[in-house]
């Protein structure tokens, strides 16, 4: 199995700091790991909150995965336990100093493993597979708004443009505990995976990111960057995209 792997993250038009992060394995790694995350937070703290997390994710998958089964069952909960990991870091963190109180993060991650993407999510941020011709959300948003169409309460057409867009109902670090959303998928050859944040999908509609990403894979991170900055830029826009070849 070969992996391509084509990343950006971009500052956007508005905002004075990037408070997003990711990390993008080496084809040559034997781990092959890809992560997202979106920090929020007074003061620097949504930028601390995103390296954090993504620093913590990381080293407990790697210290951690050459010891357990290969199996699907040890994998998955080697993911959850990873992501659990990351949120008492960033939880700790932010109880020691004041001016990082309720900092928090979404985390995205996704490990490929035999043709087989385990994935971790919590927050807003994410995960598309392109398979063939069809593009699929894979994440569920952890969003009031999602909460609301859900329940059936507004349509996802309102969900576009509801006020409350942003408000999170779960987040990594701003409790003790975190419950993540886990869950394996087929990657098979030719297969994408776009994981993106908020500040890409505000504003760049899923069918544009579809097909900038089929016209031109490695591009793509740059183009979407590109519309979403157009389009008013008023977040941080970060894009990964990874290819089974």
């Amino acid at each position: 199995m070969m992996i391509k792997a084509y990343a950006r993250s971009d500052v956007g038009r508005v905002r004075d700091l990037n408070e997003d992060y990711f990390y993008i394995s080496n084809s040559l790694d034997d781990i092959q790991l890809f992560m997202l995350a979106d920090g929020m937070g007074g003061c620097n703290g949504g930028e601390i909150a995103s390296h954090l997390a993504i620093e913590a994710a990381k080293n407990y998958i790697e210290n951690n995965f050459k010891d357990i089964e290969k199996d699907k069952d040890s994998i998955i909960q080697l993911v959850a336990s990873s992501m659990e990991y990351a949120n008492m870091v960033v939880y700790e963190k932010s109880k020691e100093n004041k001016e990082l109180q309720g900092m928090g993060t979404t985390l995205e991650l996704c490990l490929i493993y035999n043709n087989k993407v385990f994935i971790g999510h919590v927050g807003d941020s994410r995960i598309y597979r392109i398979r063939k011709e069809f593009m699929r959300k894979l994440t569920q948003d952890h969003s009031y708004v999602q909460k609301l169409v859900k329940d059936g309460t507004i349509t996802e057409e309102e969900a576009v443009h509801h006020p409350q867009k942003n408000m999170l109902m779960k987040a990594l670090g701003c409790n003790a505990f975190v419950e993540p959303d886990v869950m394996i998928k087929g990657f098979l050859k030719d297969d994408i995976l776009v994981i993106c944040s908020d500040g890409l999908t505000n504003l760049v509609p899923q069918e544009e990111i579809f097909a900038e990403v089929k016209k031109n894979i490695e591009a793509a991170p740059k183009e979407l960057i590109e519309k979403a900055n157009n389009n008013g830029g008023y977040d941080n826009i970060t894009v990964i995209v990874v290819k089974n070849i």
